[in-house]
């Protein structure tokens, strides 16, 4: 018996089989991606172009293909890489973005695994009492003009103190929950509110313009996005494979490192491409933070915008140094990327 043939209509919006597309909802599909397409590409088209140009070609502009429009030249990246020296501002990013990202990742991939692994009980008193004495640290240091390294081992004394003798004896404690969600509260707080403390920290330490307050500042801003991202990849382990490995003996960290890590890889190589994209692109810190020393590109593209006005061909150079390395690593890491961002999402 032969089947019934399908008008024209049920041919257009109903797909032949359960695996295919309907021909409109595919062209509508295609439509879409390459309307998207544009709206990525283009842009990174017209600043690559602009780079090749000289101040008449954009001011005259606009013009859109070179050897067509306009004559390329190679000016503004002589003026840029060989004769503004961008070498050491480009190394400054890179140094900070990589070192900041490794160490961001992996504190915050231990203290994921230890909220989703440990049940913790903190006694308030013992948070409050170290807010306290961490209050107490900056007022000493920045008011009446205490080093910094006797105020922390005072303090740290202090702590211990309380320790053993006042917070034993209360009961109030904050969990798991509670700890989650103070680190990312600190995330939601605008860094502008935390830039001048930070500044005078860092001033008070004698660690203004260099890599290592950038480095510090860079971990422990992008720490609770990384708190919060592998905390599901690590909650999707199943946790019979890690019970297996202590019973044999293995400790924590090692069931951690052997077990816990290459299982959530592919969500740590998202993770890790998402916080070295956001300390690559940092600007507010690295201003109030860098000079000349510690520089990094961010700072560099907006020092173009001159008292002539913008120059913007120097722009474009710098803006197409610095995505290249990024536009490289998203193409070596796509797969790895595609499958992180499913990691924990679908759960047994």
């Amino acid at each position: 018996m032969s089947a019934e043939p399908r008008s024209l209509a049920r041919r257009l919006f109903e797909p032949a089989s359960i695996d295919s597309q309907a021909p409109v909802a595919r062209i509508v599909t295609y439509a879409l991606l390459f309307l998207w397409t544009l709206v990525v590409v283009v842009p990174l088209y017209w600043v690559f172009i602009t780079s090749f140009k000289g101040p008449g070609e954009v001011d005259n502009g606009p013009f859109y293909l070179p050897f067509v429009d306009f004559a390329p030249s190679l000016q503004a990246w002589d003026f840029m890489l060989v004769q503004n020296y961008t070498l050491r501002p480009y190394m400054n990013s890179v140094v900070v973005a990589v070192a900041s990202t490794l160490l961001a990742v992996l504190i915050g991939s231990l203290a994921a695994y230890a909220l989703v692994r440990i049940r913790f009980q903190v006694k308030f008193a013992a948070v409050a009492i170290f807010l306290i004495l961490l209050t107490a640290i900056i007022v000493a240091v920045a008011t009446f003009g205490v080093r910094w390294e006797i105020a922390i081992v005072v303090a740290a004394a202090l702590f211990i103190i309380a320790l053993f003798t006042l917070v034993g004896r209360t009961e109030l404690a904050v969990g798991n929950n509670d700890i989650e969600f103070w680190i990312i509260s600190n995330r939601i707080m605008p860094p502008i509110v935390a830039v001048l403390p930070i500044y005078v920290m860092f001033q008070q330490m004698r660690l203004l313009d260099t890599q290592v307050a950038l480095i510090a500042t860079y971990t422990a801003i992008n720490l609770p996005i990384v708190v919060w991202l592998t905390r599901d990849f690590f909650a999707g382990i199943p946790l019979d494979l890690e019970e297996s490995a202590q019973i044999d003996g293995a400790s924590k960290f090692r069931v951690f490192f052997t077990i816990a890590l290459p299982l959530v890889r592919s969500g740590l190589v998202a993770t890790f491409l998402l916080v070295l994209i956001l300390a690559w692109n940092e600007y507010l810190l690295a201003l109030f933070l860098s000079n000349a020393d510690a520089q990094t590109m961010p700072v560099l593209v907006s020092a173009q915008n001159t008292t002539r006005g913008p120059q913007w061909w120097n722009m474009s150079v710098l803006i197409t140094v610095m995505i290249a390395p990024v536009i490289v690593i998203s193409t070596v890491l796509q797969k790895h990327i595609a499958r992180g961002l499913l990691v924990g999402a679908v759960k047994g």
